[in-house]
């Protein structure tokens, strides 16, 4: 269960200023690089609360999975856009994230140490949630709502895109829960 008084302090925490922001999973990977024109927390805390957030209507996000946000305040407008680009680019290779829309390529360089590292679920939560006889029936229920959401509702390459990074999470947690699996000797003693 959702800690949600944990969530809502840990959020106020985040700056205030604007910038970009990326969302991490239970294993502090980020899945979506984001920016904010009007703050960093307020964004943030319209995404955990799915209150008129794109991403999380559209599916593309599955809030359950939510456990970090790394965030890079600016001081002007004008640098959100290249930074969103450069961060995209480097965390995409890593694990495909859930963004939709692709910013074009920018300046490559160094990538910055974001300003802020919050964990927006309780060290419980995460643990509880990392298990992968929890976690893959997640991602199983939320593909199922990602691919229901692309045929019935909006058939866009922004959606295919993040459908296509749930399919590669939800084959790497399959495959978790049957190393698990095969750890495990069987009562009776035989294989299967």
């Amino acid at each position: 269960m959702t800690d949600f008084a944990f969530r809502k302090r840990a959020v106020g925490t985040l700056t205030a200023r604007i910038g970009v922001y990326v969302l991490c999973d239970l294993d502090n990977v980020p899945i979506y690089v984001g920016q904010s024109k009007d703050g960093i927390r307020k964004r943030v805390a319209r995404h955990l609360t799915s209150a008129r957030s794109d991403i999380i209507a559209n599916r593309q996000v599955d809030i359950w999975e939510i456990a970090y946000v790394w965030a890079y305040p600016v001081d002007s407008k004008a640098g959100i856009d290249s930074l969103e680009a450069q961060l995209f680019h480097a965390f995409n290779p890593q694990s495909q994230l859930m963004n939709g829309t692709v910013p074009a390529i920018g300046e490559g360089g160094l990538v910055p140490e974001p300003e802020q590292v919050v964990q927006v679920m309780s060290s419980d939560e995460i643990r509880e949630r990392k298990d992968a006889s929890q976690r893959l029936p997640r991602q199983a229920q939320h593909y199922a709502q990602i691919v229901g959401h692309f045929v019935t509702v909006k058939n866009s390459e922004q959606i295919a895109r993040a459908m296509d990074a749930h399919f590669q999470r939800l084959q790497k947690y399959h495959g978790q829960l049957l190393g698990h699996a095969d750890a495990q000797v069987d009562e009776g003693g035989e294989g299967g």
